[in-house]
């Protein structure tokens, strides 16, 4: 029998990864998007993600992360690209360090490193850093960031490199029909059929599918990102020096440094406002800005007073209980939704790929984790590192 034929929609982080192994796994595979790998309104577009292990007691996400570290590697050795930036993680923790602490047994199951050290160990291995206010301390060693929007790019040129299709185009799902889906329909008035249709289309999976999904199971959420100038020949705030790092309090707070030379990157991980990201204005908010200013001051205080140099409004799009949407249509066998890992998707999502693919092809059933009608999925949200 022939391959069969699968349409991808959305070239993000979980639609390239998914086209790209089934591509590998022998499928014919058309990759769509609205604008583009890496654009500026996409969830997985921007300059960084964090790379990081730790997961509560989520083991299936410290394992994917795991096999991720392989295959981001091999990426870049296949396609001599440099995406992957390994700084360490330094976690510091105030009241609450449960989430990190019930990390370590899965962290050393999959062959991840991690430890606690004491604050004085970490005041004195880092004086750039404030520690008021943390209680515990730990480092990751394998943690780190990748470039996102670079990442995008290089996974559709690899799609289309090895034999896949990547096409520009705006899609609607098509007429559903004795329990499948009939094609696709393009904002030209054209038609994509295939075997198999897997939505990844990020913040935009709720509004395709507003009656099923909608808000309710999706919530895209306005996040803020800030990068600050670092003081002129000081490489204290560079990738060799200062680790990735986040601030577990009553907020959560995060950050990366170097960038690449754009910055001392901050931004506060609580999710925000209802955002549309197709029409959404992307300008910063002010008493936003300035309550990065002051974790900057208090954690920084070298960078106290920095300049905004870079800024970046985009969002997130989360299910209320955290964990990723991957699920077949309740109506249409041939097509499957994926989605809602933003915040903490990116980085895992070369393992999500591989997984979603052999589902797909050897026709399977996803855990149940991460199905449409779990248990409690429509309860209050919690973030990715409060799971």
């Amino acid at each position: 029998m022939p391959p069969p034929h699968v349409a991808v929609i959305g070239a993000g982080a979980f639609g390239g990864w998914t086209a790209l192994h089934l591509l590998r796994r022998g499928a014919r595979v058309t990759l769509l998007d609205a604008w583009g790998a890496g654009h500026s309104r996409a969830s997985s577009g921007g300059e960084t993600r964090i790379i990081r292990g730790a997961y509560g007691a989520d083991r299936v996400y410290v394992e994917w992360v795991a096999r991720s570290f392989e295959l981001w590697r091999e990426a870049e050795s296949r396609w001599r690209c440099r995406l992957y930036h390994p700084t360490g993680m330094l976690w510091m923790c105030g009241e609450d360090d449960g989430y990190v602490r019930d990390s370590l047994p899965c962290l050393a199951d999959a062959g991840l490193s991690a430890a606690e050290i004491s604050v004085r160990e970490a005041e004195e291995r880092f004086p750039q850093i404030g520690f008021a206010g943390v209680r515990t301390v730990f480092v990751e060693k394998e943690a780190g960031y990748l470039l996102a929007r670079r990442a995008c790019q290089a996974v559709a040129a690899a799609v289309e490199a090895e034999g896949g299709e990547v096409r520009l185009a705006a899609v609607a799902p098509g007429t559903l029909q004795d329990g499948r889906m009939d094609g696709l329909e393009l904002a030209d008035g054209s038609v994509v059929r295939a075997d198999l249709y897997v939505f990844a289309c990020g913040p935009w999976l709720g509004s395709l599918f507003p009656e099923m999904i909608g808000e309710r199971f999706l919530r895209v959420s306005r996040q803020e990102v800030f990068y600050f100038a670092t003081p002129p020949g000081d490489p204290r705030f560079d990738e060799g020096q200062c680790p990735t790092w986040v601030d577990l309090d009553e907020r959560i707070f995060y950050g990366i440094p170097g960038n690449e030379g754009r910055g001392f990157k901050l931004a506060d991980d609580t999710r925000g406002a209802p955002f549309d990201p197709t029409a959404g204005e992307r300008i910063l908010t002010p008493a936003l800005l300035e309550a990065a200013r002051e974790v900057l001051a208090r954690r920084f205080p070298a960078l106290a007073g920095s300049p905004l140099v870079e800024s970046r409004v985009c969002q997130y799009e989360n299910s209320p209980d955290g964990h990723i949407l991957f699920d077949r249509h309740p109506h249409a066998g041939n097509v499957w939704l994926l989605g809602g890992g933003s915040g903490h998707g990116f980085k895992l999502s070369p393992a999500l790929g591989e997984y979603a693919a052999q589902i797909l092809l050897e026709d399977g059933t996803p855990n149940s984790l991460f199905s449409l009608d779990r248990p409690g999925h429509g309860e209050a949200t919690r973030t990715q590192f409060e799971r």
